[in-house]
């Protein structure tokens, strides 16, 4: 009866041990649903960016070229004015007094010439029958000569003294927008410690840029040229883009100008420069913004985003699911940032999954349930 007894809890222990094991696994939580992109090959533009400055296809220093006290200012700051427009006036009383006294040397000198004229064709005749001597005729000659050489030289000074005169009245040298006055009327100009520069007129329907770039960068760029056809090329030289202070890229291409003849030795970098249309006006000289450069085209390139992968040490390592949806620890090689993505040099292959969000959920050897999502960058392929 006892072993009966025995046998029978004996049984009953393994039926509960066998109900609860499978009630266990009816309710074993389902694997986690997780967001994976699935890398896929693409041609990627490398994009090289620079920071440099805006300055007027024409920026014209306007000068005082005489001396004198400012008595005029004729335009308004700020404001767009025309090639030959008056700007500043200069006190022209001390150049006038002065042309009054040269057109009076100028008035004597040509008296002179006519009395060494009239005493020269008075003596020639006679000196023809030799009622007068050789010598008194050679100093007749001389004397109108250097009269002659005289008035030249006093009408010479005349030039001179109006040319000094017309620079009372400055104009304009070219049509654009001119900047604050840097006098004001009653300023003694044209001399230190006074401005010399009055004010600077900038031609601006054509904005250039200036930047630096390195040996290295220089490099990049000089192998693509060397490697693209011509067509490819002057597509790629007339299509710079310019990147404002706030973020926005302007609405106009640029083309390159020049590449400086040699690099810099003390900063190791090569001075370039570029052109934008600026018909809007928008532009203005001074103005800091970003070229971005076409670098390099990569062929079956892989894009995944920078949130995908995590770095350590210097290590990259992303999560790959594998074919069994199984998390893998994968090692990476991260080459150029493009946007939000990173380009992958090693490490990955097109069509794989990786976990593009809830890293923190997962680890190696868990099992999930991938997500497929479609992460769009509109930066994609820039840098």
């Amino acid at each position: 009866m006892m072993r009966s007894k025995t046998l029978c809890l004996i049984v009953w222990s393994l039926f509960l041990f066998v109900a609860c094991s499978e009630e266990k696994k009816a309710q074993a939580p389902p694997p986690p649903e997780i967001s994976v992109i699935e890398t896929r090959a693409q041609d990627v533009s490398l994009y090289l960016e620079f920071v440099g400055e805006t300055s007027g296809l024409k920026d014209i220093a306007i000068r005082a070229r005489v001396e004198g006290f400012l008595e005029g200012i004729h335009f308004q700051e700020g404001s767009e004015v025309k090639k030959g427009a008056l700007l500043y006036t200069l006190e022209s009383q001390p150049f006038e007094e002065k042309v009054a006294a040269r057109m009076s040397a100028v008035a004597v000198e040509k008296t002179m010439l006519a009395k060494t004229k009239g005493d020269l064709d008075r003596i020639k005749p006679l000196a023809e029958i030799n009622a007068v001597s050789q010598s008194d005729l050679d100093e007749a000659v001389a004397a109108y000569e250097a009269t002659l050489s005289s008035l030249e030289a006093a009408k010479a000074t005349l030039r001179a003294t109006k040319i000094e005169l017309s620079y009372t009245k400055i104009y304009s040298p070219i049509s654009g927008i001119i900047g604050k006055t840097k006098a004001k009327v009653g300023d003694f100009v044209g001399k230190d410690p006074n401005p010399v520069i009055l004010n600077t007129v900038s031609q601006v329907d054509t904005i250039l840029v200036t930047f630096f770039i390195t040996e290295t960068q220089y490099l990049i760029v000089a192998r693509a040229i060397a490697k693209a056809d011509p067509e490819e090329l002057d597509d790629r030289e007339a299509n710079l883009e310019m990147i404002l202070i706030d973020g926005s890229v302007y609405e106009h291409k640029g083309k390159s100008d020049f590449v400086d003849r040699a690099v810099d030795t003390t900063t190791g970098a090569m001075l370039v420069q570029a052109s934008f249309p600026n018909p809007d006006k928008l532009l203005r000289p001074g103005q800091f913004a970003k070229v971005r450069i076409k670098g390099q085209e990569v062929k079956d390139g892989i894009l995944i985003p920078q949130r995908c992968v995590m770095e350590l040490q210097g290590l990259f390592n992303v999560f790959v699911v594998d074919a069994s949806n199984k998390i893998e620890t994968r090692e990476i090689t991260a080459g150029a940032k493009v946007g939000s993505f990173w380009l992958i040099s090693e490490g990955l292959k097109p069509g794989e999954k990786v976990v593009y969000e809830g890293l923190q959920k997962v680890k190696d050897g868990a099992t999930v349930d991938p997500n497929v999502v479609d992460v769009k960058s509109t930066d994609r392929g820039k840098k």
